[in-house]
This record gives C-alpha cells, structure tokens and sequence, in this order.
C-alpha cells in the first residue's frame, strides 16, 4: 500500500464506511483503518434506531433496500412514570411513511460493506492507529497491522471513532450523567407492532422499541443500579421491568442477552485542526434518551462528504475547507446536543415541582400540533428539517 493517500479514515464503523461510500465514485485515493479484526466488526449486539432522514441518506448512498430485518416506527408514546400526562408523535399527523426504524447494528454495517466492495479504496481491518499528527502539511499517522508499524501521510484525516488519539491536546468536553443502559431483547404478551415508548422515570428515562417479535428494551438507571438490574435473574428483571413501564404491552415474558454501557457526553472542542476533522461519535457521544447520537454521526459523514466532493484534491484538509464544514454542522451539531442533554436533566430526577411541571408539559405538548410538528421532524431530520 502506498504510504500517501487523499484521504485516511480512522474506524470502519458505520459512519466510517457511509463517508467512504459517498466518495466511492470521487477518484480520490481514500484508506479505512479499522482497529478490529475482520472477524470482530460484524458483532455488535445492539439494534439501531435511525429516524427517517437517516433513511434517506442511506437511500442516497445506494444501500437501503439492502438492509434487512428493519421494523417500522409509525408513532411514539412518551410519558413519566406515576404522572398524568403524556404526547403521541404520528407519522400520519407528519405526512411521512414512517418516523423511524430499528435494526441490527450488524444489517447496517453488512450492507454499508458490501456497497464498497470492489471500490478502489483500500480498508485494513485489524489496522490499531498509535499515532495522529496533524501539521500544516498533512496529517501523519503511525499503525500498527499484521504484526509491524506502518506510516501513512494523508492531504485529510477523518477520524470517526473514538478520537482518544487527540484527547490529550484537545481534550474534550465530558458530563457523566450518572447513568448506565442496560439494553435486552424482551417479548411480551400484547407488543404493539410499529409503536415505541419513550417513559421518564426518576433513575432516568426507560425506551422499548418495536423489534422483530417484541422490543428491543434501553434501561437507563445510576450505575450501581444498573449494575444490579444487569444480573438479576429473569423473573425479577421482568417483573421490576412491569414495575416500571405498566401494562401498556401486557406482560413481558422473556428477556435475552443483556448488555450495560455507561452513559456520558463527550463533545469535541470546536476548533479547526490542520488537514483533521472528527465525526460520528468522534466528535460527539451522546445519551440514547432521543436516540440522535448515530443519526448525527450519518450526518456528519454525507455533509463532509459534499464539502470534499466540491473541493480540488490540493484543498484537501485546507483551513478554509474545515472552517466551512465546522460552520455548517455547528448549528445542526448544537442543537442536537443541547434537545438531547436538556432532555436528560429535565427529566432525570424526583424534583416535585418539576415533575408536575413536566406532567403538564407533554399534555400541553400533545394539543399543540405544530409544537409537535417541530420536535418529530428535529428529531427526523436535524436542523435540516
């Protein structure tokens, strides 16, 4: 492999992979690194929520109609536990087939790999990334693949995993929310095919999404507690999972694997580096509660996409280039992470003023169709809605 390329992309996850099928046609001479082995990708156990322009990106990028096992979100119900209150958002209401999606993480990437292949782009799984230089010449990265370190220079470096490489120089902005999500398959006795819930109780909010034959189920609680809830025995964790969400799906009859994972925000500083952008959750990790933290990054990968694709090759990494696509995503970036945080410290806690505050506003919210109407399309498409 030569030791210069256009452009290096550091993680082969989905936003990794969008952004390099977005400029498979570009001529340019593009490298993946990817840290896990080939064997290794293809096995995350989580489902995905992508709302309705995520499909539509991914309608753009060719791949869509090649995913599979993808169930439908035509309404969400959100409510808080012990409280009257609540909002329905309808896809009918917003004149959209559907507001969202769920699906294997693992149908996604599959399908997002399987459109590359055969490109003229190079992708090295089990390729660890030790070093990232950024200079005003281009970005210098040191590797490590098959046993022996390798250099590689490249006109822009696209980090899209992770960014711990640059953490140190610029490190960024964490919030421990307290939080970590346990996420399970779960059946029940009256699913409601094409409806998710989204329900706030005071350990933090709880979501079931409609998933091939129940929900897939993320549990938001304090870390010692989701500890606990990750190893209860069955009958207990579907009873305290009644407990906490009612009868709205009747009973819930079995649980599957489960996974914990902690909850913060991580947000990148929003500087412009020479000839290095950060994307995905790279550049910003989200809390699930809105499930906005994938879709942002599929955004970030199709608008630094268009913003190469309309540059000359020299210009690659250029600070005029990079100052142009911060200020294009900074409003869009913003906003998703001030609804997505003010969502989690509204309603994450036992306040009695605000729990009847917040009680009051869902009721107000579900007789406000245009209110509606800007929160379900924010939550579509972004700021681009």
């Amino acid at each position: 492999m030569n030791a210069h390329c256009d452009i290096a992309i550091i993680g082969g996850g989905p936003v990794g992979t969008a952004l390099m099928l977005a400029l498979r046609d570009s001529g340019l001479q593009i490298v993946m690194l990817e840290a896990r082995k080939i064997e290794h990708v293809n096995t995350d156990p989580r489902a995905l929520a992508l709302s309705s322009g995520s499909r539509q990106l991914l309608e753009r990028l060719g791949v869509w109609e090649d995913i599979t096992q993808v169930s439908l979100i035509k309404t969400i119900h959100i409510s808080q536990k012990n409280s009257f209150g609540r909002t329905l958002l309808r896809a009918e209401e917003l004149k959209v087939p559907e507001l969202g999606y769920v699906l294997p993480y693992t149908a996604l990437q599959d399908a997002l790999q399987s459109a590359v292949t055969g490109s003229k782009a190079t992708c090295l799984t089990g390729a660890v990334v030790t070093q990232l230089q950024s200079t005003s010449n281009g970005a210098f990265i040191n590797y490590q693949h098959a046993g022996h370190d390798h250099q590689l220079e490249a006109r822009l470096a696209v980090v899209a995993d992770g960014g711990k490489l640059l953490e140190a120089a610029h490190p960024p902005e964490i919030r421990d929310y307290g939080q970590s999500a346990v996420i399970a398959h779960v059946t029940c006795t009256h699913p409601q095919p094409g409806i998710a819930f989204e329900r706030f109780t005071m350990q933090g909010p709880l979501a079931l999404l409609p998933f091939r034959d129940g929900y897939e189920l993320v549990w938001t609680a304090a870390h010692e507690m989701a500890q606990e809830i990750l190893h209860w025995n069955d009958t207990t964790f579907l009873a305290q999972l009644h407990q906490h969400f009612g009868d709205r799906v009747g009973e819930f009859l079995t649980i599957g694997k489960r996974a914990c994972f902690p909850l913060r925000l991580k947000r990148a500083p929003e500087i412009t580096l020479p000839h290095t952008v950060l994307i995905g959750n790279a550049a910003q990790t989200l809390h699930p509660v809105a499930g906005q933290g994938f879709n942002m990054g599929l955004r970030d990968a199709w608008e630094l996409a268009q913003e190469i694709l309309n540059r000359k090759p020299e210009a690659l990494g250029s600070d005029a280039m990079l100052t142009s696509y911060r200020k294009q995503r900074q409003l869009d970036r913003n906003a998703g992470i001030h609804f997505t945080d003010g969502l989690v410290r509204l309603f994450s806690n036992d306040l009695l003023l605000l729990k009847s505050g917040r009680a009051a506003a869902l009721t107000v919210l579900d007789c406000l169709p245009g209110a509606k109407k800007f929160v379900a399309r924010r939550m579509m498409f972004g700021t681009n809605g």
